[in-house]
């Protein structure tokens, strides 16, 4: 499992800023993160067509992070935490492959 060498949370742009080990960089904008986030109650909305309230909050912004390991916890502006992103997932994300 790749794992990033650092993980920085830009308030300012409202970006999430992973640097991995083959020196790619990878900017996570936060509210496609909070839109895509992986918990089984944001999966079941997007699996029944709709999309989550998050993907219309443009603001959004990540207030917080909690290493899990495997990957990291979320928290969001809007009061959503209870997802966890995968190391795995976040380094797919953004290249087609956001579930």
């Amino acid at each position: 499992m790749k794992t990033p060498l650092e993980v920085r949370n830009d308030a300012l742009t409202r970006a999430l800023t992973l640097c991995w080990p083959a020196g790619e960089t990878q900017r996570l904008d936060h509210a496609r993160l909070r839109a895509a986030c992986p918990c089984a109650a944001c999966r079941r909305v997007r699996l029944g067509g709709a999309a989550p309230a998050a993907a219309a909050a443009p603001d959004v912004t990540l207030i917080g992070i909690e290493p899990m390991g495997y990957g990291v916890q979320l928290a969001f502006s809007d009061g959503h935490a209870s997802g966890i992103y995968p190391w795995t997932y976040l380094e797919q994300f953004g290249r087609g492959e956001d579930r």
